[in-house]
């Protein structure tokens, strides 16, 4: 059995798309594809296919994953652009490569995100993330099925930042972008949350929804600061087989 992991993204409109949404248009694509599937057993078999800390509802994405497993062979970016052909413009496979090393989610401990406050000046965005990265705890509220909860949101956040650049705003009007490096731990910090926070210690209330988007997810580097590609063992591990399986060919040319 095959293993395939894929990294797809939501974007535009297609950011309202629920996970169970996608589910269901990527379930389409792998039949639309003739992907040779692995089916679980049991009454109701569905097809092998594992989503790991899906974006919520309503925030776009470059770096979402999943992985599938197959029944036979086939060569990932051969079945990445047959899958990307049969999802709608928005939703978008971007990279596969094939599974060689164990636990991706395990490798998905942080995720850095792009918080676009249209209606922001620059300079009152920079005093709110100077309130937030300072304060020893940041507490917040959100509503569950057992009612509101009040968390601390701070420890989980690594890097808050205001991001600079003309392109990203074509407009002319105020607008603030945020970079936010933020740990997956539990309670799960949301970037809403931290838009919470940040409207707790600095009174910081965008005059329209922010617009949300992850830019990566993975392991966090402590010595860095950086969230590094979650697929890289499996490309090294596949680099390291293709060297290995060269040499035995090598040393019989030679001889």
């Amino acid at each position: 059995m095959q293993r395939i992991r894929l990294r797809y993204t939501k974007r535009g409109r297609l950011r309202f798309t629920s996970h169970r949404d996608f589910q269901r248009a990527f379930e389409r694509a792998l039949r639309r594809a003739e992907v040779p599937m692995a089916y679980s057993a049991g009454f109701t078999p569905h097809p092998k296919v594992s989503y790991a800390n899906a974006a919520p509802t309503g925030t776009g994405s470059e770096a979402e994953y999943l992985e599938i497993a197959l029944t036979a062979a086939r060569d990932p970016e051969q079945l990445r652009i047959l899958l990307d052909e049969s999802l709608p413009d928005g939703l978008d496979i971007v990279d596969a490569v094939e599974a060689r090393t164990s636990g991706l989610a395990d490798r998905l401990t942080a995720s850095v995100w792009e918080l676009r406050l249209d209606g922001v000046e620059q300079a009152e965005a920079d005093r709110a993330v100077a309130a937030f990265t300072a304060a020893e705890s940041v507490e917040v509220q959100r509503m569950t099925k057992n009612g509101v909860r009040t968390f601390d949101a701070r420890p989980a956040v690594v890097d808050l930042a205001t991001h600079s650049s003309a392109a990203d705003r074509p407009t002319g009007r105020p607008c603030a972008i945020l970079r936010l490096v933020v740990r997956h731990v539990t309670p799960a910090v949301r970037p809403d949350d931290v838009l919470s926070g940040l409207r707790a210690v600095a009174d910081l209330a965008p005059p329209v929804p922010a617009a949300v988007t992850r830019l990566a997810q993975g392991l966090f580097d402590e010595e860095t600061g950086s969230v590094t590609d979650p697929l890289a063992p499996d490309r090294e591990a596949a680099a390291e087989a293709l060297s290995k399986a060269r040499q035995p060919a090598a040393a019989t040319a030679s001889a």
